[in-house]
């Protein structure tokens, strides 16, 4: 387990600089078509580069912060969350990191995350539904998984995809948006069907590269949930714990308001589980494994 644990966080670190490179390239293309679609010059793609660099930078820096906001969350009361503070404090110390800052979201779905870019940077959140549904025991071993996260690296990766998984759907938004606006429709039309081509091409662009966006950041793989479950009973010597915990999360039916499909992947449990319109559709996009096999697995430790 230990080799397995050394060689996930080296290959965590490796693959945040290939992920940033690679959606910086991504983006620039994914502009250069759409800038050109839309009658817009070469300086568009510049000005891409610049801003995806920026970008790919500030999450690595700033990933956690953005993800925090993004979520409502907010910095946990040490009075009012003794029982929250007490768990995360006991694992850090077990678990040899430094405490992370600890959050909370106001929401009655039980679901955590972690987030930050290395253990001496880090961030746990609860919501108010989890820590109402689990005894002392259960939210240690919540946060041991995901404290085992952070020790693997895998907030790192989580939170640069994330933000940069939001830029790709923003601009793919842009570019429809710009449709309505017009663009430089003269230019558009002055290069006829090369023109006619080139939006058609950007049309069909700016509604597959979310997708694209989404299908790579599921090829971040899903081991990641089986080796933070096995890491985290490792920290508490207690899988049945964890193994009841993931149960009850998974049986409450409450959807998670503070959740997107960009920030969904962070949460220990599905946080769409509960939302019947589109479930069928979020299991197609599912980052997580069957809460059952994982179940299975930590009753078999």
């Amino acid at each position: 387990m230990m080799a397995s644990a050394n060689s996930q966080i080296e290959l965590n670190k490796t693959r945040t600089w290939i992920i940033m490179a690679f959606f910086t390239l991504f983006i620039a293309m994914v502009v250069f078509i759409l800038s050109k679609a839309s009658g817009y010059g070469i300086s568009w793609v510049v000005n891409a580069l610049i801003i995806s660099g920026v970008m790919s930078i500030g999450s690595y820096f700033w990933g956690d912060k953005m993800i925090l906001a993004m979520s409502g969350a907010r910095v946990a009361d040490k009075v009012k969350d003794r029982n929250l503070y007490q768990a995360v404090e006991h694992v850090a110390r077990l678990a040899k990191i430094p405490m992370p800052k600890v959050y909370i979201m106001e929401d009655q779905a039980p679901n955590a995350f972690a987030t930050g870019r290395d253990p001496q940077h880090s961030a746990v959140c609860a919501t108010r539904g989890i820590l109402e549904i689990l005894n002392q025991s259960e939210l240690e071993a919540v946060f041991a998984h995901e404290i085992s996260h952070i020790q693997n690296y895998d907030t790192r990766v989580l939170a640069v995809v994330t933000i940069l998984v939001g830029m790709v759907a923003f601009l793919s938004d842009w570019f429809m948006r710009m449709l309505w606006w017009g663009g430089d429709r003269r230019d558009r039309e002055d290069r006829g069907g090369i023109g006619a081509i080139l939006m058609l091409v950007g049309i069909v662009l700016a509604i597959l590269s979310p997708i694209i966006a989404t299908v790579i950041q599921l090829a971040i793989s899903r081991r990641r949930e089986f080796l933070a479950d096995a890491s985290g009973a490792l920290i508490t010597k207690n899988p049945d714990s964890l193994a009841t915990a993931l149960e009850k999360i998974a049986k409450d039916r409450n959807v998670l308001h503070g959740a997107t499909n960009a920030t969904a992947h962070l949460f220990i449990v599905n946080p769409f589980k509960g939302k019947d319109k589109s479930a069928w559709f979020s299991g197609l996009f599912n980052t997580h494994p069957p809460v059952e096999e994982r179940i299975r697995i930590l009753h078999s430790m």
